[in-house]
């Protein structure tokens, strides 16, 4: 015969615990307060990359600002010469600015983004054109140099010939003739219709 143990019986199931759980240490709760700071970072980030044409609504409004800010403290005394003075030109370039901004960043605010340029012309592996920059800067300082003795007529006639030239223009029978058409209509615009006195050098007397 054998002999059956009468003792109670082992019990298999798990004990739980009734004590209360271990508190999280300082780095637990710093890591907690890391994390809502990173992902409201991220998320500015997200948002200003996204809306990014809102820099130039800045740089409009500045350039704006600075345009009619230049105009109120314009004299005017000696070149107003009727109801169309200096002024009238900045008055509205920057006035156009500062709506144009304001268009602009309501757009962007409502959704709205820029088409991406397609790119089919442009190599960007390409290195830039220095000539084409120098030549540019060559003729606008010949211009600045040459525009006291010389006048604008034909100073401005030789920047606007030269820009051609140095954008790849090659009609030489005819970037000369509408470059000095287009000089001698800026000339007359601003020293007779806006009251912007112009020098006119050796042919102040003829035109």
């Amino acid at each position: 015969m054998t002999a059956e143990s009468t003792g109670p019986a082992e019990s298999t199931e798990p004990v739980e615990s009734t004590g209360p759980a271990p508190s999280e240490g300082p780095a637990g709760a710093a890591g907690s307060d890391k994390e809502p700071a990173q992902e409201q970072g991220t998320t500015t980030r997200s948002w200003l990359r996204d809306h990014s044409e809102l820099g130039v609504c800045v740089l409009l409004l500045a350039i704006g600002a600075l345009v009619l800010t230049d105009a109120l403290t314009m004299s005017v005394d000696i070149a107003q010469r009727g109801p169309i003075g200096p002024r009238t030109v900045p008055f509205v370039v920057g006035s156009a600015l500062l709506l144009v901004a304001v268009l602009l960043a309501v757009d962007v605010l409502r959704g709205g983004r820029g088409e991406a340029e397609g790119g089919e012309d442009v190599d960007l592996d390409e290195p830039a054109d220095w000539r084409t920059v120098l030549l540019l800067s060559g003729v606008f300082l010949a211009t600045a140099v040459l525009i006291g003795p010389l006048g604008f007529p034909i100073a401005g006639a030789l920047l606007f010939w030269g820009s051609a030239y140095a954008l790849g223009s090659r009609h030489y029978d005819r970037d000369p003739l509408i470059a000095a058409v287009l000089s001698l209509a800026t000339y007359f615009l601003f020293d007779n219709l806006l009251g912007v006195p112009l020098p006119g050098g050796p042919l102040m007397g003829v035109i």
